[in-house]
């Protein structure tokens, strides 16, 4: 099967990319840095010559509402309109666990991401929509984002991180399965306070910074109720445990 990864240069369009053509598949690994732009177009009729299945992981560099929504619109609107162009067969985009709730409490980056959504869904096309939870390889970030005066400062809310690699084998099943014109959840097999994930990993870095739970903290610009970050009742747990994830990583908790 011809499958194009959009995004396929990222840290899961990589591990997706490496599967599928461990798996036999003539894979195209299409991005800014492959010479194709999803967003203006650059590149794209060519990348998708011969392609059975898209596969967009890409994200936008903008978290507010407004240059998310520039991006994920001009992008995905391509995307269909040369998919089909191309005879493109299934259409997968990756999404976040919670959109549809944030998108409805908060705006914000998630009101661009359930557009986004929203598009692909009515577009005629068969589709399947694949929600994750947070990566433990974004955790970090997450740290960087809540970080004033050397301090994090977190939501109380509960977090079920996901390893990069588990979404990548679990995106590959969706590229190689049947569309489900639908959304599938994916999550990690646990779930934790998100001001004690934090802290475990930073701990772990050796970086000094002091965590704290703060009920007035926002996540990316966003409250957060306690269950919104977690995935529905029907989601597909993946193995990877976060001490597991750690010991990949040359890391362990004590």
């Amino acid at each position: 099967m011809r499958i194009a990864v959009i995004g396929g240069t990222g840290l899961i369009g990589t591990r997706l990319v490496a599967r599928l053509a461990a798996e036999g598949h003539d894979v195209v690994s299409a991005s800014r840095a492959t010479g194709v732009n999803a967003y203006t177009g650059e590149g794209l009729a060519e990348a998708l010559t011969g392609v059975e299945t898209l596969v967009d992981v890409s994200n936008s560099g903008y978290l507010d509402e407004r240059g998310a929504n520039d991006f994920f619109y001009g992008s995905t609107m391509n995307l269909l309109a040369y998919g089909d162009v191309a005879g493109v067969k299934h259409h997968i985009a990756l999404s976040v666990v919670g959109t549809d709730r944030l998108a409805r409490t908060e705006g914000g980056y998630f009101a661009a991401k359930a557009a986004q959504e929203r598009l692909i869904s009515r577009s005629g096309r068969r589709y399947t929509i694949v929600h994750g939870t947070q990566f433990f390889e974004f955790v970090r970030s997450i740290a960087d984002a809540a970080t004033r005066q050397n301090i994090v400062r977190l939501s109380q809310a509960l977090i079920q991180p996901i390893a990069a690699d588990d979404i990548a084998a679990a995106i590959a099943t969706v590229a190689t399965g049947s569309p489900v014109n639908g959304i599938v959840e994916f999550a990690g097999p646990e779930v934790f306070r998100l001001e004690a994930l934090v802290q475990n990993d930073l701990r772990l870095r050796g970086d000094p910074r002091e965590v704290r739970a703060d009920p007035l903290a926002t996540y990316f610009g966003t409250e957060l109720d306690e269950r919104e970050l977690l995935p529905g009742p029907d989601a597909t747990l993946a193995p990877t445990r976060f001490s597991d994830w750690l010991e990949l990583a040359g890391m362990r908790l004590n």
